[in-house]
């Protein structure tokens, strides 16, 4: 697996919905292939982001999204294979047709862990509910055994993943004392390697931030029902 040096980067301000339209955008998967001097990030306030980025620039009104050859990739499972695809840096993407097919398989069911998690933060106490996601992604990490991430190597899917397993672990563990990684080694060792990859700290979430948003957005239809 190659591994890219670790550089300071600074970022730009946020911007908000007082702030200028600027003339690039991007998604952040670039730090896993060194691509920081290619794409630079543009930081929007998510509480507060500016009209003009659903006028002109994703009518979506989702982040990320990029900028590119004159035209916007939306969609962050969309965004990470293009980037991999048409940028420089290692490729992320396995020769493997096994490893092929089983990545696919995995990036579909993103949607479906995100609505069990998400869903179940509706229903008084989410640890009757999450288990089920999380064990699938523990036997899917049993799957190949060449290395401790979804597809042995580093790939793609990883990066789809993290993200919201990073959430999830730190909310759950915040708010309910629930331990994902508990009785799931498989997990509990990726979550530890992806830990050392640079281009990913680079990218992790203020666990204080994430714990505050999450319990304003969630906790208020928990106490109530």
């Amino acid at each position: 697996m190659a591994v890219t040096a670790c550089v300071e980067e600074v970022l730009p301000p946020v911007l908000d919905s007082t702030s200028d339209q600027p003339p690039l955008f991007d998604g952040t998967t670039r730090d896993y292939k060194g691509l920081q001097e290619q794409i630079k990030l543009v930081p929007l306030n998510l509480q507060n982001r500016p009209a003009w980025y659903k006028e002109k620039v994703y009518p979506e009104n989702k982040v990320p999204a990029l900028e590119h050859n004159n035209k916007i990739i939306g969609e962050s499972l969309d965004l990470i294979k293009y980037v991999d695809s048409n940028f420089g840096g290692p490729s992320l993407w396995p020769n493997d047709p096994a490893k092929q097919e089983f990545a696919e398989e995995l990036l579909s069911y993103t949607d479906t862990l995100n609505r069990i998690l998400y869903g179940s933060f509706n229903k008084g106490d989410p640890t009757k509910e999450v288990g089920v996601a999380f064990d699938h992604l523990e036997t899917a990490l049993h799957k190949f055994d060449d290395g401790p991430f979804f597809l042995g190597q580093f790939s793609l899917v990883d990066i789809a993943y993290i993200p919201f397993v990073e959430r999830f672990q730190i909310f759950l563990s915040e708010v309910w004392k629930y331990d994902i990684s508990a009785g799931r080694p498989k997990l509990a060792t990726w979550i530890e390697e992806l830990n050392k990859i640079d281009g990913y700290k680079r990218t992790k979430c203020d666990p204080k931030e994430l714990v505050e948003y999450y319990k304003e957005r969630f906790l208020p239809v928990i106490m109530f029902q």
